[in-house]
């Protein structure tokens, strides 16, 4: 028996050493994160060996030593933290003045001194559902009330005027390729259905990348899928102005739209998440007033660039830098300053609550707080939050070891199952309980986006109708006349030669616009510098006349017979339009005023938006829009439809204004941008249709595109008032 405790006497001591041992080593190695997984182990290891005399422990009375684990777990102290309590210890983030997450939960093991096993439960899914959906529920409560706190003040309405300047971008892509389009028309030899499809290519592309971008959002993050979403637009912008083959412009447009496409949904959902609750609709609608300012923008820079045609460059033939791409380069500019703005502000608070990040949302929270409070002259006032509820995270994560293969592997299982989470959150908005709120906004948007765009395009093709009917009835009509040994220097303008004949007559340094000569004789004549436009000789014979520098192409020369004739040094491409100065100034003219007429609307909706409500203001502006297509068949000339154009624009944006809150309150934290992107794309598919119809029309009947845009505004209208009020709820 005496020989059994010496031996268990040396063994404890032997213990003690190591143990001692143990300690030194893994001071001086371990870092703070692995000293704290030591710390644990070391209780249980060594606290029966602490007492300070051998003969303090227990003799056994059955020849064998038995240890109580509780004892010893509940008297456990770690080397490492010896002489100070474990609640005291400082964990990540406390240097910055963050509060613990878990420091006023009562289910968190951070708060149970002396570890206890680990057990897993496994759970039904529906029920880890039910608990995030309680979760978010808590939450929304908790953040309306910290952003109350937090107050209204400088960094929103700093936050205001750089989502402004990328809604401003948005509001300029929309006009850009209908203000160059007749310039780039013949800078580029354009047919008429490659000019339809530039029209279209910014739809299609703002169209991709709505849905893109809003879906992304939702998952890496506002601020950075805007940031993303604006470097592509700019970048593109600016290739597609240096560009010259029509098929590269088409493509730089394109992705500059995919770029574009992710403003709307992203910006609105982004700056609604740093406003109250009774901020929140007056605010929105005064961030839409950016839209109009890109317009605006558009239209004076297109006014002040594109007729200069001084300002182009040429290097040989083959480059060409006209001022039309001066202003596709100006219009970048917006995109640019936002990303510049953009990169100084945070992420949505919310979208780090909502993923689990409790630590960086209460930072921007704070942020927000304290950047206020210093404005209003408070600098004293201290965050009260010391504890924000997070929504429990469903395990997403992908494992890949180490040796999962070369980096094009890696990325692509990352981005395998990005796509597969966003596409997953896209279904979701058509689960049952957001099923019939998304197919509601589904028609409330199509049919506001197939009247609005279809209308907004038509008005001014049916200008440009107008213009050139009113430009045929002062066509001058020369007959028979003979012309011998005579120059001329001067412009020919809006004219028909019939049955003429030429003889020894010198055409030098001429500019002809809409001349057509028909059945006419041209001999021993000498054409020089000639720029034309819409100009042809229809049955016309030429004898012994030369060309020398000029523009006039064969497809000019219809039925014609060419005798004994020369062609030198043609100019080689399409040649821009010289003399379409005042056509141009008025279509800018047009868009302006047009652009303009929505600032009263603006102005109303946003006083009203928190007072009436969105459903109210929806529908009756809708109903208002409606009536107003009827006032359309009144419009017999220019003057008319420009006021009924204005009268228009100015009605409908209180409904869009309306439409842009409702949905992004309809919809929950982690679907918003989702759903805000799938019906910002579906609205640009509705104006790719709406644009088609409507344009068909023009010249043949004013009465088919008054119809549609008029039904299909008073089933919007009737549709708006099925779906829910979201005045005065909190953000979900």
């Amino acid at each position: 028996m005496d020989d059994a405790y010496r031996d268990r006497t040396a063994f404890i001591r032997s213990a003690k050493d190591i143990a001692k041992e143990v300690k030194r080593q893994a001071t001086k190695k371990v870092g703070r994160g692995l000293d704290k997984v030591q710390d644990e182990y070391t209780k249980k290891s060594y606290s029966r060996f602490e007492e300070d005399d051998d003969d303090d422990y227990p003799q056994p009375q059955d020849g064998y030593y038995r240890s109580d684990t509780q004892n010893e777990d509940e008297g456990a102290s770690s080397d490492a933290t010896e002489g100070h309590d474990e609640d005291d210890e400082i964990y990540e983030g406390e240097y910055q003045g963050i509060p613990h997450a878990d420091s006023s939960k009562g289910d968190g093991m951070s708060g149970v001194k002396g570890s206890q096993p680990v057990t897993t439960e496994f759970r039904d899914f529906s029920d880890l559902a039910g608990e995030r959906r309680k979760d978010r529920e808590e939450l929304a409560q908790q953040y309306e009330t910290i952003l109350q706190e937090c107050g209204h003040g400088r960094f929103q309405w700093t936050l205001y005027f750089v989502l402004g300047l990328a809604l401003m971008a948005d509001g300029v892509e929309i006009f850009v390729v209908g203000f160059v389009l007749p310039s780039a028309e013949k800078d580029m030899c354009l047919s008429d259905s490659n000019k339809g499809m530039l029209g279209l290519i910014v739809y299609l592309g703002m169209m991709v990348g709505a849905f893109l971008w809003g879906g992304l959002a939702d998952r890496i993050g506002r601020r950075q899928c805007l940031l993303i979403s604006l470097s592509i637009n700019s970048v593109f912008a600016f290739f597609s102005s240096f560009v010259q083959g029509y098929s590269t412009f088409l493509f730089c447009r394109l992705l500059s739209g995919v770029g574009i496409g992710g403003s709307i949904p992203i910006v609105f959902s982004y700056f609604s998440e740093f406003l109250a609750q009774e901020k929140r609709g007056e605010h929105l609608s005064w961030l839409c007033m950016f839209w109009m300012i890109g317009g605006i923008y558009a239209s004076a820079m297109a006014w002040a660039i594109i007729p200069h045609y001084g300002w182009s460059f040429a290097m040989g033939s083959a480059y060409q830098f006209h001022s039309w791409r001066v202003f596709v380069l100006v219009c970048a500019f917006p995109s640019v300053f936002a990303i510049a703005a953009l990169t100084s502000m945070p992420e949505s608070p919310r979208f780090f609550l909502e993923n689990g990040k409790h630590d960086e949302g209460w930072m921007v929270l704070k942020q927000v707080h304290d950047t206020n409070m210093r404005a209003k002259g408070h600098p004293e006032r201290v965050f009260s939050v010391t504890n924000i509820k997070t929504v429990k995270q469903m395990d997403e994560l992908v494992e890949m070891p180490t040796n999962t293969g070369a980096w094009p592997r890696r990325w692509k299982i990352r981005l395998t199952s990005l796509f597969h989470q966003v596409w997953a959150n896209f279904l979701e908005c058509f689960s049952p309980e957001y099923r019939r709120t998304t197919l509601m906004m589904m028609a409330v948007w199509f049919t506001m986006s197939f009247s609005y765009y279809g209308l907004t395009v038509w008005f001014p093709d049916m200008i440009k109708y107008m213009q050139r009917q009113e430009y045929a009835l002062r066509t001058k009509v020369f007959t028979k006349e003979k012309v011998e040994h005579f120059t001329f220097n001067f412009t020919l303008e809006n004219q028909v030669h019939r049955n003429g004949e030429y003889f020894n007559d010198k055409f030098l340094n001429l500019k002809m616009k809409s001349v057509i000569f028909e059945d006419s004789l041209f001999e021993e004549c000498y054409f020089e510098d000639i720029t034309s436009t819409n100009t042809f000789f229809k049955n016309c014979t030429f004898i012994s006349t030369h060309f020398y520098n000029t523009d006039l192409f064969q497809y000019r020369f219809v039925n014609s017979r060419l005798i004994n004739s020369t062609f030198l040094h043609n100019k080689e491409g399409c040649m821009l339009d010289f003399g379409d100065d005042n056509n141009a100034y008025m279509i800018y003219f047009v868009s302006f005023l047009g652009t303009l007429a929505v600032l009263p609307g603006n102005i109303v909706s946003a006083l009203l938006m928190d007072k009436i409500g969105r459903l109210r203001m929806l529908a009756g502006s809708s109903v208002m829009s409606c009536i107003s297509c009827f006032f359309l068949s009144f419009g017999s000339n220019e003057s008319a439809m420009i006021a009924l154009l204005c009268l228009f624009g100015g009605v409908s944006i209180a409904s869009w204004n309306a439409l842009d809150v409702l949905t992004v309150e309809l919809y929950p934290s982690d679907k918003r941008c989702t759903a805000f992107g799938f019906l910002n794309a579906l609205c640009k598919l509705a104006a790719v249709l709406g644009i088609s119809i409507f344009t068909s029309f023009v010249g043949i009947t004013k009465a088919v595109p008054i119809l549609f845009a008029s039904g299909a505004l008073a089933v919007g209208s009737f549709l708006a008032l099925k779906l829910p009020e979201t005045r005065g709820q909190v953000l979900q």
